[in-house]
């Protein structure tokens, strides 16, 4: 099969390109990239007035398989991904069963090759999430786990953390890191702060991140093993973040558009989708998450989709679970809010969601070189359009972007050289 991208503004950040190119893709793989290219019985995708870059990559989702398929599964998760303009995405093990074993991990793999979507699974520290005792890191790693997190959790045993440090550091993997100190989020439901006590709601101080942070780097330094931040969210702990890797210690960090782009004043104690864990937090906070995307101390951005069925979700604000979908607003939140703003450049976001990730975890990916495989998203910065929970192909329809008028959106989504996605339908 060949397919011909045609007259479209290529962005590839690994390859320093920003130019109007055709790409001409040959089965799974990348043929051609160059100018005025010309192939008979290609199939002629015109991207004219639209920018070309490679699949987007996201490090953290939650597609519930196994165990909690009403809330999403591999099949509408990655319907989501495609329509979101993601080729890969990465699953965390937090469901049910937990994702602790090399059988479920060959298992959800073997379960993926049905999806849209590259799937990549990540595994389970600690056996049942529960902070006591190492899952089995190498077997599942040998049948092919990305990396590891108790996502959902945080690893209060200093002890069991650092034993699974030294394990994995031979095998170079990484564990993501859910840095929130556990004694001092219990009960909360926001950010800690003014508008917490206004709304009588109990909340989740910044400094449980920043402690959690800095010990987790702590431990990483000491084993001279990968740590990586999830969803970063507190000033400080960019600051840490920061400072450890002048250092030389191996860090990394991610954070999310939600993050990126809000403010705990938009919390609405009636609306259960502003509920996120970490919270939404200050005007300081997201400015110094913004800086620390600019400057590189924050590696990648993730969407941290966490999909609930309705009925949990339609309850009162501090039962209701944490997260919404977000693949699918990803991008438009952030170009209408970052790059419409001047506050970020196009190409660093796509950097951002592209070639970083794929260099952090170790997969071939994220770029657009001759003879790499051919995962391709195609945006039309020209669509304006309001969110609607109606539209969704995730089966979650809470979120806090519902209703918002965005500006730039996928058009065509190409996983190993096959159309996935394209004006707004599953192919």
């Amino acid at each position: 099969m060949t397919s011909l991208i045609k007259n479209g503004r290529v962005i590839d950040p690994k390859n320093n390109i920003d130019k109007n190119l055709d790409i001409l893709i040959e089965n799974d793989r990348i043929k051609a990239v160059g100018e005025n290219i010309d192939e008979k019985d290609a199939n002629v995708i015109d991207a004219t007035n639209k920018v070309v870059t490679p699949g987007f990559i996201d490090m953290h989702v939650h597609l519930r398989e196994p165990g909690q398929e009403a809330k999403e599964d591999f099949i509408s998760g990655s319907h989501a991904a495609v329509a979101g303009g993601y080729t890969r995405v990465a699953t965390m093990p937090n469901t049910n069963p937990v994702v602790d074993t090399a059988a479920l991990v060959r298992s959800l793999k073997k379960r993926g090759e049905d999806a849209k979507a590259h799937i990549e699974i990540i595994g389970a520290v600690t056996k049942g999430q529960k902070g006591e005792e190492l899952s089995e890191l190498g077997d599942m790693t040998e049948s092919g786990a990305i990396a590891f997190s108790d996502d959902g959790h945080y690893i209060d045993n200093s002890k069991i953390l650092l034993n699974a440090l030294d394990y994995l550091a031979p095998f170079n993997k990484i564990i993501i890191s859910h840095a929130e100190e556990t004694n001092l989020v219990e009960g909360g439901v926001m950010n800690e702060g003014v508008v917490s006590a206004r709304l009588g709601l109990a909340g989740r101080p910044s400094v449980a991140e920043d402690i959690a942070v800095m010990r987790d780097i702590l431990l990483a330094e000491y084993a001279n093993a990968r740590i990586h931040i999830a969803h970063i969210s507190s000033k400080n702990a960019v600051e840490i973040v920061r400072a450890a890797k002048k250092k030389g210690i191996k860090v990394t960090a991610e954070v999310t558009p939600q993050h990126l782009t809000m403010i705990e004043d938009m919390v609405d104690f009636t609306d259960s989708s502003t509920k996120i864990n970490p919270p939404i937090r200050t005007t300081k906070d997201r400015d110094a998450l913004l800086e620390g995307l600019l400057d590189g101390t924050i590696d990648m951005i993730v969407t941290d989709h966490s999909p609930h069925a309705p009925e949990e979700k339609d309850r009162e604000y501090i039962f209701a679970p944490s997260g919404f979908p977000g693949l699918e607003t990803a991008f438009g939140v952030l170009y209408t809010e970052l790059c419409l703003k001047k506050k970020i450049e196009l190409s660093t976001v796509i950097e951002r969601m592209t070639a970083t990730p794929a260099r952090v975890f170790g997969i071939e990916a994220g770029n657009l070189s001759v003879g790499s495989v051919a995962d391709i998203t195609i945006l039309d910065l020209n669509a304006e359009w309001t969110v609607d929970d109606k539209a969704f192909f995730t089966r979650g329809s809470h979120s806090p972007f519902v209703g918002k008028k965005l500006s730039g959106k996928p058009y065509g989504t190409i996983v190993s050289g096959k159309i996935a996605y394209l004006e707004g339908k599953i192919c």
